[in-house]
């Protein structure tokens, strides 16, 4: 039997494989690609690749992964895609942004079980999840064509998820290091002296804030 210890180890590993990029059928083109930049999102390319192939990559704001669509990318049905989910750490923060955006974005609901399982009939009940938990609150939202995008609120990871560390401005990482040196100033006046492991320390730090995991003492 597998200990917990024995997944974790075969996690660190394994070679890392990230998810990159997202395919979605689209059936206009330029409007899909007026919706996602009126978003906010960054357009990557818009690439002729030839006569019938055209391939137009956005990636949304802080996000790892992209989505493509275009001609002749997919054989896919226009708008059949369900459940294509991001995660932020304020919900109402991002329906604001969507709807300034352009985008006709649900209420904010939950679903009765304490999570959204994309079910078909699932329920969604109305308002932020009760004490608003982490991974407990949801919008929606679709594209011109009808494929279908979800928000979900994750303010802290669960216990062994591997999370990315991203910052998406100097004033972001800048913010990050200054509450980091606070925390390591604190470290020190407990350990009586000079941290000579420092860099180590601040990165633990740094990737447990991020991940909205118990921060170093």
């Amino acid at each position: 039997m597998r200990t917990a210890a024995a997944d974790a180890a075969t996690r660190d590993e394994a070679p890392a494989l990230k998810l990159e990029v997202v395919v979605i059928p689209v059936s206009d083109v330029e409007r899909a690609k007026a919706f996602y930049a009126g978003l906010g999102w960054t357009l990557d390319t818009d690439l002729h690749v030839a006569d019938g192939f055209r391939v137009v990559e956005f990636t949304p704001p802080g996000s790892p992964a992209s989505i493509i669509f275009g001609d002749g990318v997919t054989e896919a049905a226009p708008g059949s895609s369900r459940g294509l989910q991001l995660v932020a750490s304020d919900i109402g923060a991002a329906r604001a942004a969507l709807l300034e955006g352009g985008a006709a974005v649900s209420e904010v609901f939950h679903d009765e079980t304490g999570i959204f399982h994309h079910a078909a009939g699932a329920a969604r009940v109305p308002g932020p999840g009760t004490g608003r938990p982490s991974y407990g609150s949801w919008v929606a939202f679709a594209d011109p064509d009808g494929n279908e995008w979800l928000v979900q609120e994750v303010t802290t990871r669960h216990p062994g998820r591997i999370v990315q560390t991203r910052y998406d401005s100097v004033a972001e990482l800048a913010a990050a290091l200054r509450a980091a040196a606070a925390a390591h100033g604190e470290h020190e006046t407990r350990i009586g002296h000079e941290d000579p492991d420092w860099p180590d320390w601040y990165a633990e730090y740094l990737v447990r804030a991020a991940a909205g995991q118990e921060l170093p003492e």
